[in-house]
């Protein structure tokens, strides 16, 4: 990689800021100064330093954020704030940055954000499987025929038919933490993500969704010290529990992959 280009993707700085950097001869590979911005640098081997202080090569970064109602699951939108635009504008400088999925924009909870498209392309094919867990306040009580109805797979309307989900009802510490005034809540998994899906299914039920959070994703749960709003980094455990529920199997490869 150019040395300008990847010093522009180390530290989230501009091209023309790089190659000003680069000249003033503030940057070193392997220990030696260089001026050239047009100098080819292995990203995978190099050690890069800017001010004598060493930069990591990131390929792809992967964020966990709790999203807040009110956001759209998009890079933009003309009149709603979207999950991109919480992030800090640093880590905003980082290209092609997208929500992996999306939540509706009443919904709450985890969202995935990273630049990695083979990963989200994994994790939204039906061939993963990838479990998506929620929490859901509800205008009335789960019944054992809610549970069976869910787990045989539905018919919710004309569109949609929901694979096979599991519904059960929170214990009493889940459920005061999140539904503290002591409404009703319930926490299902499915695999699917199709539009409103979790809502509709409560509504072929003949129950209402009050209020969803979704609370884990292929096995990376929620931060539950991260607020509404804010993000962090996955861990290098995250990103490989990710990797491992999302691995297609043997014989398949990225071309099988459904959209």
């Amino acid at each position: 990689m150019r040395l300008d280009k990847l010093l522009a993707e180390l530290t989230g700085m501009t091209r023309s800021k790089a190659r000003e950097t680069i000249q003033g001869g503030r940057v070193c590979v392997n220990g030696e100064v260089k001026t050239v911005i047009a100098e080819q640098v292995n990203e995978d081997t190099a050690c890069v330093t800017m001010d004598g202080q060493a930069l990591v090569f990131r390929k792809y970064v992967y964020y966990m954020l709790n999203k807040p109602a009110g956001t759209v699951s998009a890079t933009r939108d003309r009149s709603d704030k979207t999950v991109v635009g919480l992030l800090s504008e640093t880590d905003r400088k980082r290209r092609n940055l997208f929500p992996v999925g999306r939540l509706d924009k009443d919904t709450e909870g985890l969202l995935l954000i990273t630049d990695d498209g083979a990963l989200s392309h994994r994790m939204l094919s039906p061939k993963s499987h990838v479990d998506k867990l929620y929490f859901a306040k509800l205008a009335r009580e789960i019944t054992e025929e809610d549970i069976a109805l869910f787990a045989s797979g539905m018919k919710v309307d004309e569109e949609l038919t929901a694979l096979p989900a599991v519904l059960r009802r929170l214990s009493p510490g889940e459920a005061e933490h999140f539904c503290p005034d002591g409404g009703t809540a319930a926490a299902v998994t499915l695999q699917e993500g199709k539009f409103h899906q979790v809502k509709r299914m409560f509504a072929a039920s003949g129950n209402e969704v009050l209020y969803l959070k979704r609370m884990a994703v292929g096995g990376v749960k929620l931060d539950g010290n991260l607020s509404p709003g804010e993000y962090r980094a996955l861990t290098t455990e995250e990103v490989s529990c990710l990797m491992a529920c999302t691995r297609m199997p043997e014989g398949e490869n990225k071309s099988d992959v459904d959209e």
